[in-house]
């Protein structure tokens, strides 16, 4: 039985001036996009209409989500656009389900135009948490600069959306899914995918799994079940969110624990009895040893980066084996510059985040195998590796504050007064007592997107 083509449907709108994607996308309260009418609507139609239009036409994107609630609702919406826009093929994980690392991967391997990643990274989840939208460009890696500037001008200018609101999709289904549009000549068509497959074979690609599995003995896990709300918590992969991991590691029953947020792109490692390896560290380590990986055996080391609030323990290890290091401000996008020019191999962030030039984007699973291959290798324990390398290169200490639900205001003359401070020229060397110890200011850096730091090339040669 023949079935009438899919009508195009233009909708009126009028725009919103809060639709401006900052370094992850556009992160917003759940109930923003849920309540909000075409608020979502709009800012797929910015997306869209940011592509020029002879590249939109009959092109391949991605889709995937973290899980989140409002995530299917979400990802039905683009469908429809997507097709109303012209967009060829779309590729979405299976049930929607597709990890941040993941999306990448497939950009690159069936060399998509780029993806949509439905994720709000750490923030909670839930009709009360929050929702977010990132664009991943056609290198795989988070939407430059020039990107989220063509997006936020559409937005601010935007009178009307196309969509096809008859269009049905089946996330649970497998496989191929064809429509018949008015005015399309040719179909649109829907692709779902295992949502691990592909990412899988380049991970089997990278690692010796068979020595990694032979360090495996009773794996357990917490927190594994998928909630649209991560169980009421951030899921974010650090001391204070991490409990039942950490309280599990500090039995002595485990050698290893690992903890990944809900795209799977950042990572936290702690090893026996809760011994926890900083962020920073833990990317100083894994380019101390980087032999271990059978991908960097072949392909050679090129350099390592890191963004600027991370500490210099990687810098003494760049600079022990020769290779360039690269200081970038804060922001994903940064060293996928560095690696689409060919000078960094592996980067990373105090923020939780690693990964190397076999995508462009942080990879927490990634990392957690660079560990368990170092482990494997080394034949020590996680406490061991750190302890050798503080010996060997130093120690490294650094502070992170994060302040949650502040009061704008308060906020804003907070970090007035501290610029204040530290621009003075007086501040650079000046001396402070800690008990018995005297410390001195070296260096002090204001890290702010609207500094012209970031308008130049991104990345600093340390």
């Amino acid at each position: 039985m023949e079935t009438s083509p899919i009508p195009v449907v233009t909708v009126q709108t009028s725009p919103f001036e809060d639709q401006r994607p900052g370094t992850n996308g556009l992160r917003r309260k759940t109930a923003v996009f849920e309540g909000k009418k075409n608020y979502l609507q709009n800012y797929i139609q910015s997306l869209l209409s940011s592509i020029d239009l002879r590249d939109r036409q009959g092109c391949t994107m991605v889709v995937g989500s973290d899980g989140r609630y409002f995530s299917r609702v979400a990802i039905e919406v683009i469908v429809q656009m997507a097709a109303a826009n012209g967009i060829g093929r779309l590729v979405i994980g299976h049930n929607g389900l597709l990890s941040t690392p993941a999306v990448s991967c497939i950009i690159r391997k069936i060399k998509a135009i780029g993806g949509i990643i439905l994720t709000a990274s750490h923030n909670p989840g839930g009709p009360g948490g929050d929702f977010g939208i990132k664009f991943n460009v056609a290198n795989g890696g988070p939407s430059p600069d020039t990107v989220m500037e063509r997006i936020a001008q559409v937005s601010r200018t935007l009178e009307e959306f196309a969509i096809c609101p008859d269009l049905r999709i089946d996330l649970s289904r497998l496989g191929r899914q064809d429509f018949d549009l008015e005015n399309k000549f040719k179909p649109f068509r829907v692709e779902i995918v295992d949502s691990v497959e592909v990412y899988l074979q380049l991970l089997r690609n990278i690692f010796d799994f068979g020595a990694i599995k032979s360090l495996l003995t009773g794996p357990d896990t917490v927190n594994c079940v998928p909630l649209e709300d991560f169980g009421g918590q951030p899921p974010e992969p650090n001391l204070t969110y991490a409990t039942a991991l950490v309280e599990a590691m500090k039995g002595g029953e485990f050698g290893f624990g690992a903890a990944f947020d809900a795209d799977g792109d950042r990572y936290m490692i702690l090893g026996e009895n809760g011994f926890f390896v900083h962020p920073s560290d833990s990317l100083a380590i894994m380019a101390a040893n980087l032999s271990s990986i059978p991908y960097f055996k072949q392909m050679g080391l090129r350099g390592f980066a890191r963004s600027m609030p991370t500490s210099a323990a990687i810098d003494r290890v760049a600079k022990a084996m020769k290779l360039a290091l690269y200081e970038t401000p804060t922001g994903w996008r940064y060293f996928g510059n560095l690696m689409d020019s060919g000078r960094c191999s592996l980067c990373g962030e105090e923020s939780f985040g690693t990964g190397s030039d076999h995508i462009r984007e942080k990879d927490g699973l990634w990392s957690v195998l660079v560990w368990l291959s170092i482990m494997a290798a080394r034949k020590q324990s996680v406490e061991q590796i750190v302890r050798e390398h503080w010996a060997k290169f130093g120690r490294h200490y650094v502070c992170r504050f994060d302040y949650e639900g502040l009061d704008p205001r308060a906020a804003f003359y907070l970090m007035k007064d501290l610029e204040g401070v530290i621009s003075d020229k007086a501040f650079a060397f000046q001396k402070f007592a800690v008990g018995d110890h005297m410390y001195s200011v070296e260096k002090a850096d204001n890290l702010s997107t609207s500094t012209q730091w970031m308008e130049q090339w991104p990345a600093t040669k340390v």
